[in-house]
C-alpha cells in the first residue's frame, strides 16, 4: 500500500469551500496510484452514494467520513471534528448523529453536535481525528492552554480509545510549525497517534483562484479585496504520496497512520436494494391486510359521495391494483405515501 492517503478532503458537496468533483478526484487518486481516498464532506454524506460506486469502479478504496461541527460555549466559534466510518456500525451511528444535529442544532443553517451525545456508544465504529487547528485541542494548544488541551484530549480518548488521532497539516497557515510541535508533544505525552492531512478544498494547486472565487461569492466579497479575510491557502490540494512524504520528512509516524486508518476502515454498501422503514399496523394486521382495508375504506367513504355510481367496476379495479401493489411488495410504500398525504 502506499506510504499515504488522504483523510480530509471535501467535495462539490461542501457546497461552500470545495470546487473538488468527485469524478475528477477519483481519476486523479488512480492516475496517482493512491489506493484510498477519503471524502469528509462539511456535516453531510451527500457524495456517498457516488464516490463509493465510482471508487470502486477505478479499484480505488472509498473512505466514507464527514467532518463535524461540535457546539461550543455561549460566543465560542463551533469546533471541528473529523469522524471515518470503519464498518456499517460505525456508519449507522454517523447517520444518527448527523440527523440529530439536523433536527435539534441547526444554528444558522449549521448543524452542530452536542458534546453530550457523542459516548463510547454512540461514537462506536466510528474513527476521529482532532480537526487540527479548528478543532477544540488545536485551538487550546494555539492559544497556550496546554492544560486544557490535555483534558480535552484525554475527554476524547475517553470517547474513542484507540480510535482518535491528532491532526497536523502543513499547508502554509500562520503559526502551523509551532501547532505541531505543541501537538507533538501532547501526543506523546497523552499516547495519541498523531495523523497527517493535507485539508484539501481543490485537486491541483492551480485550480485555487477558481476555489477562491466560489468563497467570495458565498462571502459576499471581492477577489480583489486585499482586506477580505482568508481561510484557505493555495497548498490546500491534492498532494501526491511523494509531496507529502517530502513534507513529512521528520514526521514518518504521521504518514504510515494515515495507511493504518485505512487499513481500519471498511464500510461495505449494499446498494440497488429497496429499504422502507415498516409502517406501523394495528396490532394483528399484516401490513397487505392494512392496506386492503384502508384502501375499501376510502372506496366506500367516495362511492358514497357519487351516489348513484356502480359499485363493481370500481371494486374490480380496487382488487386488481391491489394485488399487483401486494405482489411487487410495495403496500408498506403505499402506506407511508399516503401518511405525508394525510400530513399535508
Amino acid at each position: 500500500m502506499s506510504s499515504f492517503v488522504h483523510l480530509r478532503v471535501h467535495t462539490e458537496y461542501s457546497l461552500l469551500d470545495s470546487v473538488v468533483r468527485i469524478d475528477g478526484l477519483i481519476e486523479r487518486a488512480a492516475s496517482e496510484r493512491m489506493p484510498a481516498v477519503a471524502v469528509t464532506d462539511e456535516h453531510n454524506l451527500f457524495a456517498m452514494v457516488k464516490f463509493y460506486r465510482t471508487a470502486l469502479k477505478a479499484g480505488v478504496k472509498p473512505l466514507i467520513g464527514v467532518d463535524v461541527h461540535i457546539a461550543e460555549a455561549e460566543r465560542v466559534p463551533p469546533s471541528r471534528l473529523t469522524l471515518l466510518c470503519m464498518h456499517e456500525a460505525g456508519y449507522r451511528n454517523l447517520t444518527r448523529l448527523l440527523t440529530r444535529a439536523y433536527l435539534e442544532r441547526a444554528a444558522r443553517s449549521i448543524p452542530l453536535i452536542e458534546r453530550e451525545w457523542l459516548s463510547a456508544d454512540s461514537a462506536a465504529g466510528l474513527i476521529a481525528l482532532s480537526g487540527g487547528h479548528e478543532g477544540d485541542v488545536g485551538r487550546a494548544l494555539l492559544a497556550d492552554k496546554v492544560a486544557e488541551a490535555k483534558e480535552l484530549c484525554a475527554a476524547w480518548k475517553t470517547i474513542f480509545a484507540d480510535r482518535y488521532y491528532l491532526e497536523i497539516s502543513r499547508v502554509g497557515r500562520d503559526h502551523e510549525e509551532s501547532l505541531i510541535a505543541a501537538t507533538v508533544k501532547l501526543a506523546i505525552a497523552q499516547g495519541v497517534p498523531v495523523v497527517a492531512t493535507n485539508d484539501v478544498r481543490f485537486l491541483q494547486a492551480s485550480d485555487f483562484e477558481s476555489h477562491e472565487a466560489r468563497v467570495c461569492i458565498h462571502e459576499g466579497s471581492q477577489l480583489a479585496d486585499a482586506s477580505r479575510p482568508r481561510h484557505y491557502t493555495p497548498q490546500q490540494y491534492l498532494r501526491s504520496a511523494e509531496e507529502m512524504q517530502a513534507l513529512f520528512a521528520d514526521l514518518p509516524e504521521a504518514l504510515a497512520n494515515t495507511v493504518q486508518i485505512a487499513r481500519r476502515c471498511s464500510l461495505m454498501l449494499r446498494l440497488g436494494e429497496s429499504r422502507l422503514p415498516e409502517y406501523p399496523v394495528p396490532e394483528g394486521e399484516t401490513t397487505e391486510g392494512y392496506l386492503r382495508s384502508e384502501a375499501s375504506r376510502g372506496l366506500a367513504d367516495r362511492l358514497r359521495r357519487m351516489r348513484n355510481a356502480e359499485p363493481t367496476p370500481y371494486h374490480e379495479r380496487l382488487e386488481r391494483e391491489l394485488e399487483v401493489i401486494c405482489t411487487m411488495g410495495f403496500a408498506g410504500y403505499f402506506l407511508i405515501v399516503a401518511d405525508f398525504i394525510r400530513w399535508a
